[in-house]
C-alpha cells in the first residue's frame, strides 16, 4: 500500500483529510504526541493511543546518540522497540544538533557536533540523516534542514534558507524510492514572505509526499506566528499534508488549523502535566495552588479521561506535592486527552461546515473561565 493523502473537507481554509499508510490512517487535522527517547514520558503506548492519537513523533538526534539507530534496527525497528504499532514521524535532527550539541560546526556537508549527552563526536548531513530515519523505520521522514534561531538579520536567514534547500534536495535523493513511506521537505524563511516563497518554490521542484513550515514557533510570538500562517501554506501543494512543526498551545494549534495546517505536535501537553500544569477547556489549572488541596472537583467536569474521571483535585494537588509519579502521569494523560479533543472537534466542525462556530465557542468558553480561579 502507497502512503498518501485525500482531503476530504475544506471550510475557508481549514482542511480534513486522512494520511493513509501501512501502519494505519492519520485523521487530519493531527496533533502529535512528542516521543522523544522512544516513549512518551509518563504514558504507556496504548494509553496514548486511547487518547486518541493516530501518530507519535520520534527525535532523530536523541536516539542517534541514545540508545542509537543501528542498535534499535537490530531489536525490530522503532514500533517494535517502543510498542507502538501506527505510525512515526521522526524529525530530521536538524533543530535538535542547532539547540543542544556543542562544538558545532556547520558546513556545506552538514554538521559536526559534539553530543550533549557524553561528549562524543559526530556528523549529521542530509544522508546520513536519511540512513538513520530509514533505520529506525520511519513511517515520515523529514528532510534535513537548518533552522537558525530568530531574530536573525535577513541575509543570515535567507542564507540558511538557500542552504536548507540544497539539503532538501539531497534528502530526495538518499530516500530514494520508498512508496510504503513519506517524505516530507521544510520550508523555511523566517517572517520573511519572499523567502517562504523562494523556499516554497524550490521545495515544489524537488517534490515531497508532505511539507512542513518550518523555523516558527522558535519565540516570535502567537501574532508572528499567525502573520506568516496567513500566507506560507498556501505556498505549498494543495494536494499534500501540511505540517506545522512544534506547536503548540491550544490557541496556537486551532489558529493554525484555521489557517490551512494539517499536523502538529509539541512537548507542551506532556511537560505541563509533569510540572503540575492541566489545560482545560476554560484554561490552564496549576494543581501546585494551595487552593486546590481540599477541592472534590475534577479538572474538567465534561472530560471523561482517568484523571477526571477517578481522581480529585484535591488528590492531583497531594501527589503533586508528595512528588509522586503519578500526578505527572494523570496531568500528562489529561493534557494527551484534551488536546485530541481538540483534534476531534475541529475535524467534525470541518466536515460539518461549521468551523467558524466551533472555533468561536473555542474561544468563548476559554474567555468565560477565570484562570485564577480554576
Amino acid at each position: 500500500m502507497a502512503a498518501g493523502f485525500q482531503m476530504a473537507a475544506r471550510d475557508g481554509t481549514a482542511r480534513t483529510g486522512v494520511i493513509s499508510t501501512p501502519r494505519g490512517e492519520i485523521r487530519t487535522p493531527a496533533f502529535m504526541p512528542v516521543g522523544t527517547a522512544a516513549t512518551v514520558k509518563g504514558m504507556l503506548p496504548e494509553s496514548v493511543a486511547a487518547t486518541g492519537a493516530d501518530i507519535l513523533l520520534g527525535n532523530t538526534y536523541h536516539l542517534m546518540l541514545r540508545p542509537g539507530a543501528e542498535r534499535i534496527a537490530r531489536l525490530g525497528g522503532l514500533h517494535r522497540f517502543m510498542n507502538w504499532e501506527r505510525p512515526i514521524l521522526t524529525d530530521s535532527g536538524g533543530f535538535q544538533v542547532m539547540s543542544l550539541a556543542e562544538l558545532r560546526k556547520l558546513t556545506e556537508e552538514g554538521v559536526t557536533f559534539r553530543s550533549h549527552v557524553d561528549g562524543s563526536k559526530h556528523m549529521l548531513s542530509p544522508e546520513r540523516s536519511m540512513e538513520i530515519q530509514k533505520l529506525l523505520g520511519s513511517d515520515i521522514v523529514m528532510a534535513f534542514d537548518e533552522c537558525p534561531a530568530l531574530p536573525a538579520d535577513r541575509d543570515r536567514i535567507a542564507e540558511s534558507m538557500r542552504l536548507s534547500m540544497r539539503w532538501a534536495q539531497r534528502s530526495r535523493d538518499a530516500f530514494g524510492d520508498r512508496p510504503d513511506h513519506m517524505l516530507f521537505g521544510i520550508q523555511q524563511g523566517g517572517l520573511e514572505e519572499d523567502l517562504r516563497g523562494e523556499s516554497a518554490e524550490a521545495l515544489r521542484a524537488i517534490g515531497f509526499d508532505g511539507y512542513a513550515v518550518g523555523g516558527l514557533a522558535v519565540g516570535e510570538g502567537q501574532e508572528a506566528m499567525f502573520t506568516c500562517l496567513d500566507y506560507a501554506p498556501g505556498m505549498l501543494p494543495e494536494d499534500k499534508p501540511r505540517y506545522l512543526m512544534g506547536v503548540g498551545k491550544p490557541d496556537d494549534i486551532v489558529g493554525a488549523v484555521k489557517r490551512g495546517i494539517d499536523m502538529m505536535d509539541c512537548v507542551l501537553p506532556s511537560r505541563s502535566g509533569r510540572t503540575g500544569q492541566a489545560w482545560t477547556r476554560r484554561g490552564q489549572v496549576n494543581i501546585k495552588n494551595a487552593r486546590h488541596a481540599d477541592d472534590p472537583r475534577p479538572l474538567d467536569e465534561h472530560c471523561s479521561c482517568p484523571a477526571c474521571r477517578g481522581y480529585s483535585r484535591a488528590y492531583l494537588h497531594h501527589v503533586f506535592r508528595a512528588g509522586e509519579m503519578i500526578s505527572g502521569m494523570l496531568l500528562t494523560w489529561h493534557n494527551l486527552h484534551y488536546y485530541q479533543e481538540i483534534m476531534a472537534g475541529m475535524r467534525a466542525a470541518i466536515a460539518a461546515g461549521t468551523f467558524a462556530a466551533w472555533e468561536a465557542e473555542f474561544h468563548a468558553t476559554r474567555a468565560e473561565g477565570d484562570i485564577e480561579q480554576l
